[in-house]
């Protein structure tokens, strides 16, 4: 998907479609590659269910407007992924 979706020839652990056409409203498909969610949480030394966690989060993040493209922006990604990941129960 990764390659055929966005052109890019490279593994990814998810990829995020904003369909939203009403502003507000927040629409969007996101697909998950568990195998790359499982390799990452070894190669990151965590739990597969806080990688996948982190992942998802990600995911609405994008919907919600939020960027990865620069330095900056995945600095304050990680930052809300963070945020979300301790509001976990």
């Amino acid at each position: 998907m990764n390659k055929d979706y966005l052109q890019h020839n490279y593994y990814t652990d998810i990829i995020t479609f904003d369909l939203s056409s009403v502003k507000k409203i927040v629409e969007g498909d996101i697909f998950i590659s568990v195998e790359t969610v499982l390799t990452n949480s070894k190669r990151f030394k965590t739990t597969f269910q806080d990688e996948l966690h982190r992942v998802m989060i990600h995911g609405v993040l994008h919907l919600l407007g939020y960027s990865d493209k620069n330095p900056k922006a995945q600095a304050l990604m990680k930052k809300m992924e963070d945020k979300w990941l301790d509001k976990r129960g």
